[in-house]
């Protein structure tokens, strides 16, 4: 093994960092490994008028949020951090196949407080822009 090779962290995204949306950017040279769902335990909102997800986790009532998965070296991931929007903060998710991955989560106070919409039924957060787009 290398020893001079930089950590790597596998992150799960569900938001506007996806391939195709205006934050991808923000990933930098991360390397891309496959789509990927969320277990069936999590809601998805459009926060600040639309302008970023908030997803959290619920006991019940969920959905499963498509997203995709992607390797960082520590560098990338710091990047990706620092230039989230504020409240998000890095924390596990569990997809379909069992495996636990960072993802930016949203505190749910937040979003009852402001009460924004739910758009976990759009079937994820591209489906979201590309509707409201269209609109």
């Amino acid at each position: 093994m290398d020893q001079s090779a930089p950590a790597t962290k596998r992150i799960f995204i569900c938001g506007s960092a996806l391939r195709g949306q205006p934050d991808h950017s923000n990933l930098g040279a991360a390397k891309f490994i496959r789509e990927a769902k969320t277990r069936p335990t999590y809601r998805l909102h459009a926060a600040h008028n639309g302008w970023h997800p908030a997803i959290y986790e619920v006991a019940e009532g969920g959905v499963s949020i498509p997203g995709e998965v992607y390797e960082l070296i520590l560098d990338e991931f710091n990047h990706l951090v620092a230039n989230e929007p504020p409240n998000m903060y890095p924390g596990d998710v569990v997809l379909e196949d069992g495996e636990v991955l960072t993802a930016f989560l949203y505190p749910r106070e937040l979003v009852e407080q402001y009460n924004w919409p739910d758009i976990s039924h759009y079937g994820g957060w591209a489906a979201y822009k590309a509707s409201t787009a269209a609109a």
